[in-house]
């Protein structure tokens, strides 16, 4: 589990994108600005949660270390400590993976 000062607000999650293994395709190696962003990305910290309208906090479907898909340009990325991570609304997780 990563150490991260970051502490998410509101309906955010914080996750950390699982890297894919260097792909190779015909013997070419393909660089990283050409990769796509990864979907699937771990669960590293929750915000305080979503109010409905009677300012009741709503629990989150997630927890920290699930591991999820996200929408890939949902999000904004935040580097610390030369570790990249995404700060993303509850809502663009697109679901757990089991």
């Amino acid at each position: 589990m990563a150490n991260v000062k970051i502490k998410p607000i509101g309906d955010r999650v914080l996750v950390q994108h699982i890297e894919e293994k260097e792909q190779v395709r015909g013997g070419i190696i393909i660089p990283d600005s050409a990769k796509e962003k990864p979907q699937e990305a771990k669960v590293i910290a929750l915000g305080t949660g979503k109010k409905d309208e009677n300012g009741k906090v709503m629990p989150f479907e997630v927890k920290v270390g699930d591991k999820v898909l996200i929408s890939k340009y949902g999000g904004t990325e935040v580097k610390m400590d030369e570790q990249k991570f995404t700060l993303v609304r509850e809502e663009d997780i697109l679901g757990v993976i089991v």
